[in-house]
Order: C-alpha cells, then sequence, then structure tokens
C-alpha cells in the first residue's frame, strides 16, 4: 500500500467540527509512558490516571483475543461497519484493516478518540515490526488519516476517525459491530453510563455485536436491559473473562 492509495471518500453528512487534534492530544495534556508488556508489544501508560492502554500481560494479544477473535471473526456478513470507542494507538485498526485485507473483506471503521495521540508517540509503537508485512504503512496510514472525513486505506478498509467521545457526540448510521475499548469504568466512568449504552444501541441493528474487554456486573445489566443477550467469554492472559452482547 502506498501512500498515494489513500482516497478521501466524499460524505453527505455535515462534519462533527471538533477540535484539532493537537489541541486535544492526551500526552501534551499529561505524561504518557510508552511501555513494553509481555507479548512484547507495546502499549502505553499514564501516571497520572494509574491507567494502561492495553493489557500489561500483551497488547497484541489482547486486541486479537477481543477485538477479533471474539468480535470481527465471529461475525457472517459479506461487508462489516464497526465504530470503535477510543482509537487510542490505532491497534485495533490496525488488526481488522489487516483482517479485512486478508479475508477480502469490506470494512467500513468509524472511531472515536477524544485525545489524539502526539505523533511523537505514534512513530515509536513497535507493532509493525512484530506482525511484519503491510503493518507500520497501514498504521502510519491511519494516524496520518485527516480527521472527520472518511479515508480509504485500501480496497477493503475505510476508516472515520472523529475527535470526540460518546459523553459529548451523537453517533449517526448503523454499525454490525462495536469495539468498545474505553478506559475502564473506575478510571473513566462517564463512558460507562446507561446514556452511553443508549447512544451505541441506537445506532446498532438486530445481529449487532458489543465487545469489550470489562465484565462489569452493571455493565451486563445496562446491555440486557437495553436488548442485547449478553454472554461471557473467556479472557486474554490476565483477563477471566471479557463480555460479548449481541442485539436482539
Amino acid at each position: 500500500m502506498s501512500r498515494s492509495a489513500i482516497r478521501r471518500i466524499e460524505d453527505p453528512r455535515p462534519r462533527f467540527s471538533g477540535p484539532g487534534p493537537n489541541a486535544s492530544c492526551l500526552s501534551c495534556q499529561m505524561d504518557t509512558k510508552l511501555i513494553i508488556t509481555e507479548d512484547g508489544s507495546h502499549t502505553l501508560y499514564v501516571p497520572g490516571m494509574d491507567e494502561h492502554y492495553h493489557s500489561r500481560f500483551g497488547a497484541i494479544t489482547e486486541s486479537r483475543h477481543i477485538f477479533i477473535n471474539a468480535g470481527l471473526g465471529s461475525m457472517d456478513r459479506s461487508n462489516i461497519s464497526i465504530l470503535e470507542v477510543g482509537l487510542g494507538t490505532g491497534l485495533n485498526a490496525l488488526l481488522t484493516a489487516l483482517y479485512a485485507g486478508e479475508k477480502s473483506l469490506p470494512v467500513a471503521y468509524t472511531a472515536l478518540e477524544k485525545y489524539p495521540l502526539d505523533p511523537s508517540l505514534v512513530s515509536l509503537l513497535n507493532y509493525g515490526t512484530l506482525i511484519g508485512g503491510e503493518a507500520q504503512e497501514i498504521l502510519t496510514a491511519i494516524h496520518d488519516a485527516p480527521w472527520n472525513e472518511p479515508v480509504a486505506l485500501s480496497e477493503w478498509f475505510t476508516i472515520n476517525k472523529r475527535v470526540t467521545d460518546l459523553t459529548c457526540y451523537e453517533p449517526d448510521g448503523q454499525y454490525d459491530l462495536v469495539y468498545f475499548d474505553a478506559f475502564g469504568p473506575d478510571k473513566q466512568p462517564e463512558m460507562w453510563t446507561m446514556e452511553v449504552m443508549q447512544k451505541i444501541t441506537a445506532v446498532t441493528r438486530p445481529g449487532s455485536v458489543f465487545v469489550t474487554y470489562s465484565a462489569k456486573g452493571n455493565l451486563k445489566r445496562m446491555l440486557r436491559e437495553l436488548g442485547f443477550e449478553v454472554a461471557l467469554l473467556p479472557g486474554p492472559p490476565g483477563k477471566r473473562v471479557i463480555t460479548r452482547a449481541v442485539r436482539k
């Protein structure tokens, strides 16, 4: 994939006029440290929140287990629309783009991120080196893609990054799959409310899948109340179970 292959897609919907990525970058607001997890892949640690972007037991391992294996890989669709809550390092988007290319599966990917990473941190991430192939080029393209407009990164993967979160944004469209990857309920409780879950429900349809690393009782109760069939699946290393919910 070359930079010249990246195409902007005309979107008839009004654009969200959020702040520019540099204005709200998390690493500019607080100390963010790059660390190595147990599978050798990077994650970020935010001391001010005492929170990691991924599991310390393996960032790539966790993302593949939860969002690809339990999420995307479980879908029987000829094309898929995905909503990611928390773009973060771009790891979930990268793994999804690679999967889409391997399976020749058209994926339309919308990612919400209120605090885009500083480019100096993005350039240090080692996902491309560990995964190999086109991974580094795709990861760079994900982060270089303009915000708040859909951009085709390949024949199979289109991304629309929006500088916002679900506390202040009403998503539109319909999604087959939701990657819910916000910071944990104890660190970012405003992202785990009934109001946020209602917004997600409003843009899903029967058969849509919601996956997340959290298995908190309150989350499961909210999802059931909103019409999801909730299942607990075995988690990745360091996590006993994860949540997968299907809209009835």
